[in-house]
């Protein structure tokens, strides 16, 4: 694929930023599900939200064009092949992941309405509607933004210096396989569909990881690319569940169990390789030192907030003290990797668990270095439950940096929680 042309070439209208339905993560479907399933009456508000304030994307990408892509998502629906994939593919081990009554829902679907203004050079992007509808915004939202984002900044580039660019960011993408092609027992699977360079981008990279890992890369969180090129779709669940879980709760009690009652109705739906717990909503040591026992016989831990490798070594701890055999978990690292990151967790922790890696934008959007001032390093760019039921939402995550909701409301979540003192990490991506 000469990507450098499509570029050059490319008009909205025939080449969208966003051309599917299922080009989505595939825990949103699943969550998806389960919302539908479990949750069907509630009320939630999405927000975009720019942790880089200095990227002003409303002085970057013109209004017209952003809603022109907003609108044609809008007319997206899920295709005959793409039905016939969710409902006849084995996904995990398990035919039939999807039932019939959601997927009978997901073919008459159609994304709901969107607010958009600007504000402060930066634009504010709403969704609100009932929680199943509008959950589906946030990847194709955040993803549309990413890639206007990189269109504006390309768009005064000729052919050539296209060219020169894009073999540039496949050299160095290819150094970082090279890194990792030896690396022993690696698996490692894309998570970079929200932050991506562009959907282009993203389908070369995968393709590139195929050839360069062969079976140590174990697939794609982006349903479309691995519908096309074969490959497994991964993905559990998010930090959106148990936020929106925890607004609705009455009182502090409730609010105590509210992540916990996530994982039950999980439980109930899904097994092996999909019950992994994400623990750092509340922070990590608290969720697992008041976990009930039964979160304990899991198959695994994702760790996505704080420093890695201190997060794998409370996950450890707590599955000894449970009576658990750490060598027989999964701990997936998810949280601003790199090369260098990976395979330093992997050579710490190999043996010891079973090892496994999302690699998120630095694996589909490092453009950082290739142009004059920087101009396509990504950055920070999220899309989150903000409202459940008029009722605020909190994260605390185990980096107060990435903490979010009200501070009255985070005050009150870190007493009900047990949350003390953080070690305040940069955000990578």
């Amino acid at each position: 694929m000469d990507i450098a042309t499509r570029v050059y070439n490319h008009k909205w209208k025939i080449d969208p930023i966003v051309r599917s339905l299922i080009d989505t993560d595939f825990y949103k479907l699943l969550m998806c599900q389960s919302v539908f399933r479990n949750r069907p009456d509630t009320t939630v508000t999405f927000s975009l939200i720019n942790r880089s304030r200095h990227i002003r994307t409303a002085d970057l990408i013109d209004e017209g064009e952003l809603r022109e892509q907003l609108d044609h998502v809008r007319t997206l629906s899920l295709a005959r092949g793409e039905s016939t994939w969710l409902r006849g593919n084995m996904f995990y081990g398990k035919r039939q992941m999807f039932r019939s009554d959601f997927m009978e829902w997901f073919e008459n679907y159609r994304l709901p309405p969107y607010h958009l203004e600007k504000r402060d050079g930066q634009y504010e992007l709403t969704f609100e509607g009932k929680w199943h509808e509008v959950m589906l915004w946030e990847i194709p939202a955040l993803a549309i933004i990413m890639e206007l984002r990189s269109r504006a900044v390309l768009r005064d580039m000729g052919r050539f210096e296209l060219q020169v660019l894009y073999a540039r960011a496949m050299t160095k993408l290819w150094e970082k396989v090279e890194k990792l092609r030896n690396l022993e027992d690696l698996r490692l699977a894309d998570f970079g569909t929200r932050r991506r360079h562009s959907f282009l981008w993203q389908d070369w990279c995968v393709q590139a990881m195929q050839e360069g890992l062969g079976d140590s890369f174990v697939g794609t969180s982006n349903c479309l690319i691995a519908m096309r090129r074969d490959i497994e779709a991964i993905g559990t669940n998010a930090h959106e569940l148990p936020m929106v879980y925890a607004a609705l709760a009455a009182d502090d009690d409730a609010l105590r169990l509210a992540p916990y009652e996530v994982l039950a109705d999980w439980h109930e739906e899904h097994e092996g390789n999909l019950r992994i717990i994400l623990p750092d909503t509340y922070g990590t040591r608290g969720f697992l030192d008041n976990a009930p026992d039964w979160l304990a016989g899991w198959t695994g831990i994702r760790i996505d907030s704080g420093d890695p490798a201190t997060g794998a070594e409370i996950a450890i701890a707590w599955w000894k003290e449970r009576g658990e055999d750490p060598r027989e978990k999964l701990v997936i690292f998810s949280d601003g990797l790199d090369v260098d990151k990976i395979v330093a967790l992997q050579e710490q922790f190999a043996g010891r668990v079973r090892v496994s890696f999302g690699w998120g934008t630095l694996l589909t959007n490092d453009f950082r270095g290739l142009v004059k001032d920087d101009a396509l390093a990504p950055f920070s760019l999220v899309c989150k439950a903000i409202a459940a039921n008029g009722r605020p939402t909190v994260k605390l995550s185990d980096n107060p940096n990435k903490a979010m909701g009200p501070p009255e409301e985070i005050e009150r979540y870190k007493r009900v929680f047990g949350v003390g003192e953080q070690e305040k990490l940069d955000v990578v991506v």
